[in-house]
């Protein structure tokens, strides 16, 4: 491994940890990498506390998607995150966002409803986009049933859910739902490997070039549909989307294509700040380390300046 140095020692401690397994998880099936990764899970300690958390099922045309709403008061009328979990479309659920969700919904004060879309490749593009969009409206058509306030509803995700939450705000653009806000960790928002970004960052530093193919080969596996617009974010008209805060990792491969995507929003006019982590890797905004908790800390600040 090189540069090691120049990370965190919590984050290089983990990174040491899991370095064998995350150069070969791409010539695992996707069932062989859930199970990797499931037991690669950091145990979280102690989560934060909020008032309340139920399990839903959203009605969708394909049999219901599973959510999870967690309220950070028993209130009424409040502002809600609609959150899409990282994992590159094939990996994740709603435990895997349970320690995100409930830090971004205790320290904002913010209601979060977390999505458990569809994954590939038992479920290809644009099944995960579709259960996006779905989710989205059904915030905004059961905001009476789910305690929230319509006019206070931001969007957001980490990594392939950061990809979804992007894509699913320029859609509800579209359908005149007026999303307010974004929170767009390190996004997924184009299929460039030949970024600087992904050059540097190849195979050293848990997500991996070879790794991040295997995710577009598993969501999009026809090359030719992976500039659709509903799946790439750069390819479409930015004009009129909410104001953002986007997250960037200095030691991962999609490090270039987040500053390309902000800076597309803010030449179509977009507001956006942009934070950038210069001493971590990609993931560590949902691990319990210290770097994770300041990052968790940072969202949930600015999730709660721009709603409240």
């Amino acid at each position: 491994m090189t540069e090691t140095t120049a990370l965190d020692p919590e984050i290089a401690a983990y990174l040491a940890q899991i370095q064998s397994t995350t150069q070969s998880a791409h010539k695992l099936t996707a069932v062989e990498l859930r199970k990797t990764f499931d037991a690669l899970r950091i145990d979280p300690g102690v989560q934060a506390k909020v008032a309340e958390i139920h399990d839903l099922v959203i009605p969708s045309a394909d049999g219901g998607i599973k959510a999870r709403l967690y309220k950070a008061e028993s209130l009424n009328d409040q502002p809600l995150l609609v959150w899409y979990h990282g994992g590159g479309w094939v990996l994740g659920d709603l435990d895997t966002a349970e320690l995100t969700c409930r830090d971004l919904a205790s320290q904002s004060g913010c209601h979060v409803l977390s999505v458990d879309y569809r994954l590939a490749p038992e479920h290809p593009f644009p099944a995960a986009y579709d259960d996006a969009i779905t989710s989205l409206r059904y915030a905004f058509d059961h905001a009476a049933e789910l305690g929230v306030d319509t006019s206070q509803i931001a969007i957001g995700g980490d990594s392939a859910g950061a990809n979804l939450a992007a894509c699913a705000c320029i859609a509800a653009k579209a359908q005149n739902l007026k999303v307010i806000y974004q929170l767009l960790i390190y996004p997924l928002v184009e299929a460039n490997f030949d970024n600087t970004s992904y050059q540097e960052n190849a195979n050293d530093y848990f997500l991996t070039r070879n790794l991040m193919k295997w995710f577009w080969n598993h969501y999009v596996p026809e090359e030719s549909k992976r500039s659709d617009p509903r799946v790439a974010p750069l390819n479409n008209d930015l004009k009129g989307l909410p104001p953002a805060w986007l997250l960037t990792v200095q030691f991962d491969p999609l490090r270039d294509e987040g500053v390309k995507y902000a800076t597309a929003l803010q030449q179509a006019g977009v507001p956006v700040v942009t934070t950038h982590s210069s001493d971590t890797i990609h993931g560590f905004f949902t691990t319990p380390t210290s770097s994770g908790a300041l990052a968790r800390k940072e969202a949930a600040i600015r999730l709660k300046s721009a709603l409240m």
